[in-house]
């Protein structure tokens, strides 16, 4: 189902959340030179745009992996995905829970290929 799953999140939204984990943990808050240009205008593109709940997670996957900030890019883009989520319906607690790892482990690159799998199952039962 296409929703315009990340539109509340403005880039000074992604930018706050990672301030907020780089505190969190006394690390370095801080744009890249490299990446953070090119991760802000992927994200104001398309964040609002409506799109499926694997495209929301693709679109998280891809500006973690440009490294717009110096720490935490794939707690933040993780935390994104994660409270985004909330809006879904037709999820049990446990269809949610599992979803939300999975996308987790997805945005960062680590999802299994069983994950992949049961990421797939699930998505059908996204609203």
């Amino acid at each position: 189902m296409a929703k315009a799953w990340l539109a509340k999140f403005s880039w000074e939204a992604v930018t706050a959340i990672n301030a907020q984990l780089c505190e969190t943990k006394n690390a370095l808050h801080k744009p890249t030179s490299d990446g953070h240009e090119e991760a802000r205008a992927l994200w104001e593109a398309n964040h609002s745009n409506e799109m499926s709940w694997e495209d929301a997670v693709l679109l998280c996957r891809k500006c973690h992996k440009i490294a717009p900030f110096c720490f935490f890019n794939g707690n933040t883009f993780a935390a994104i995905s994660k409270i985004a989520l909330k809006s879904a319906d037709g999820l049990t607690v446990m269809d949610r829970h599992f979803l939300e790892a999975i996308s987790a482990h997805i945005v960062a690159g680590t999802e299994t290929p069983e994950e992949r799998q049961q990421f797939r199952v699930l998505l059908e039962k996204v609203s």
